[in-house]
């Protein structure tokens, strides 16, 4: 960000309004054709916007959620949110996401959806998910927070992530994300009453959203006619976003460009094995993360690498090792989720990245690694 995001902001609180509003609006339609969908959605985190999926699509007190527990906890904590329970499914270990095959076998009487995650910009195997999904009559909803920008080959064209595919998907803008309006989310739908259901229940569930009521002539009193909640993304946000907009396609540019470089620098370290990305896709690299010899403790490679001042991250988290899911439903062995996040290494990757920077971070880890 520089000072394009600050005279938008700044152009936002002077204007008198800063709350959801004419800001809003426009990033969702400026969003909405980005992605190709023909409706968007905007709202305070992703978080938000993967509860509401979820309950557009009918999950309620009772049902299943088929997901991947090598996730951010977000991803099963929204389940719980419905009062429904997640079914853990294994993942592929190269490209990080869930395991297409193992979610034909996880689909139950009670399931109500297949949430879908593409970890770390990377998109899954939607083709697949969804031929099964369709067979059996079930919603996918994509957890896409990470994947603003990735695109995948749908039908022999390259299509971004967010446009259609399955039922719904969502973004985040969390300042670890490829743009970013501080926090925030949006929904992506090609369902105009799932998106009227989203805005709804986004602001209350008022019955005449505030800008209508202000701006009309006449006194009107509005309703609440069910349980709403108050997930509003502020034109603040709003007004941010729409310059990072402009921002994306060379930001995943830069970002696609120095992922190439480091499989080149990278690929002659013994025993470390490298992210791969499908012919039919094209990953936004929101992060870069490599999976370090299974001889090889992470912890101690991370430690030599902070010392030699290059910060890293562990592999991505997995719920079920949580408290909160520690009695939660697995559909078969979570051994590819565990190995992930046990030897996985994110590296340092952003647009202002030199070469220099890049060659520092591959030489610390050669060397990170030859004390394993």
């Amino acid at each position: 960000m520089d000072e394009r995001e600050a005279d938008a902001a700044r152009r936002v609180i002077l204007s008198g309004w800063v709350t959801q509003g004419p800001e809003v609006a426009a990033f969702e339609r400026e969003f909405a054709q980005l992605v190709g969908a023909p409706h968007a959605c905007a709202v305070s985190n992703c978080t938000t916007a993967l509860h509401l999926a979820l309950l557009t699509a009918g999950v309620k007190a009772g049902d299943e959620v088929i997901t991947v527990s090598h996730s951010f906890i977000a991803t099963a904590n929204v389940v719980r949110y419905c009062g429904a329970s997640p079914v853990f499914v294994d993942i592929e270990p190269d490209t990080y996401n869930i395991d297409p095959e193992l979610v034909a076998a996880a689909i139950s009487p009670r399931t109500r959806a297949i949430l879908v995650v593409h970890q770390m910009g990377m998109p899954c195997n939607l083709e697949r998910i969804i031929a099964i999904a369709r067979s059996r009559s079930v919603p996918v909803i994509e957890d896409a927070a990470c994947a603003i920008g990735s695109e995948i080959l749908w039908e022999g064209n390259w299509e971004k992530i967010g446009r259609p595919h399955g039922e719904i998907t969502c973004f985040s803008f969390h300042p670890r994300k490829v743009i970013s309006t501080g926090d925030g989310g949006m929904i992506t739908t090609a369902s105009g009453d799932w998106d009227a259901s989203f805005r709804l229940f986004r602001q209350h569930a008022m019955s005449v959203p505030d800008m209508v009521r202000h701006g009309s002539p006449k006194v009107i009193f509005e309703s609440y006619p069910t349980l709403g909640f108050n997930y509003r993304m502020t034109d603040i946000q709003a007004a941010v976003g729409r310059e990072q907009l402009h921002r994306l396609s060379d930001i995943v540019s830069s970002r696609r460009l120095l992922a190439g470089r480091y499989e080149q620098l990278l690929a002659g370290i013994p025993g470390l094995r490298l992210p791969h990305e499908p012919p039919w896709a094209r990953s936004n690299w929101q992060s870069y993360c490599v999976r370090l010899a299974d001889g090889c403790n992470q912890k101690r490679v991370m430690q030599s690498m902070l010392d030699a001042g290059i910060a890293t991250r562990r592999g991505i988290m997995c719920s079920h090792r949580e408290p909160p899911y520690a009695d939660a439903l697995v559909s078969g062995s979570l051994a590819k989720s565990e190995a992930a996040q046990d030897h996985g290494l994110i590296l340092p990757l952003f647009p202002q990245m030199t070469p220099s920077d890049q060659e520092r971070v591959a030489a610390e880890l050669k060397a990170a690694c030859t004390l394993c």
